[in-house]
């Protein structure tokens, strides 16, 4: 009996020094429970992406305008981590290219989170695409990646879309799918999600509730002012986010490091969209 309850406590002890390591690396990346974290894996979708081309100025830009994590693909994560030191670098596991046909929004895994960590990732993070023909697939490796983090004490950031041709329409459901899909990353493990903006306060703090875990709001297509993004930003914290996760409105930009301020002072300062504006000017 002695030995079993040693072992139970062993096993509690293990379970919180790794509750511990992920907590802590999650307060480097989201200091106060938010963050400003900016994606730069597109390029390995489709290429030429603007503002990719030098990726040397993109990744200095965001790190100088107080970024707190950076999205990339493990090539390039390995290359900037050597050269800067920086330790805010997240490293996307989930690939597909444009030349895929129909299946270009099929997401496969090309990393495991120990080789993310040995290349300097803080963080891993995947993508699924819910609605999609490839779902079910996708579903899979994002489990297998979340079981591959926990062993490495590594936080996973779960990017999950309702996109695809088979997503169902809920009548009750105000968000579109999107608190299903900050809800289904939750559940399969996740410790951050990035999610679409829902188009109103309301029905945001509708996905915030739903889930436990920190929810970022994605930047979407680089059409339409920024200033126009920084409102939503706004309206984002106020509905109960705790930060973005936005990269070619800030990397495609003439000035990504006035971009990032701006986000930042919405974000961490609770600045209005106006005032965090004149970051621009």
């Amino acid at each position: 009996m002695k030995i079993v309850n040693a072992i139970i406590q062993v096993k509690k002890l293990r379970r919180s020094s790794m509750e511990e390591s992920i907590s802590g690396i999650l307060e480097s990346l989201l200091p106060g429970g938010r963050g400003v974290w900016v994606p730069m894996d597109h390029s390995v979708f489709s290429f030429p992406e603007p503002g990719l081309e030098d990726t040397d100025f993109a990744v200095d830009a965001a790190i100088s305008g107080g970024a707190d994590a950076i999205v990339l693909h493990k090539g390039a994560l390995s290359y900037h981590f050597k050269r800067t030191g920086w330790r805010g670098f997240v490293c996307h596991v989930s690939a597909s290219t444009v030349h895929a046909g129909t299946r270009s929004q099929d997401k496969v895994t090309v990393g495991i989170a120990a080789e993310c960590k040995l290349r300097g990732a803080s963080a891993v993070s995947g993508q699924v695409n819910i609605g999609a023909d490839s779902e079910p697939e996708m579903i899979e490796r994002f489990g297998a990646l979340t079981s591959d983090a926990i062993f490495q004490e590594i936080p996973v950031l779960g990017m999950f879309y309702p996109r695809g041709p088979n997503l169902a329409s809920i009548p009750s459901d105000s968000t579109g799918g999107v608190a299903h899909a900050a809800r289904l990353a939750w559940e399969l493990g996740c410790d951050v999600v990035k999610v679409p903006w829902t188009g109103d306060a309301e029905s945001f703090n509708s996905v915030v509730s739903a889930v436990p875990i920190p929810v970022l709001i994605s930047g979407g297509p680089v059409e339409g002012a920024f200033t126009d993004l920084l409102e939503i930003a706004e309206k984002a914290i106020f509905a109960g986010a705790s930060g973005v996760c936005i990269g070619r409105q800030v990397f495609a930009s003439t000035n990504p490091e006035a971009h990032v301020r701006a986000l930042h002072a919405i974000v961490h300062d609770n600045r209005s969209a106006s005032d965090a504006a004149r970051f621009l000017e």
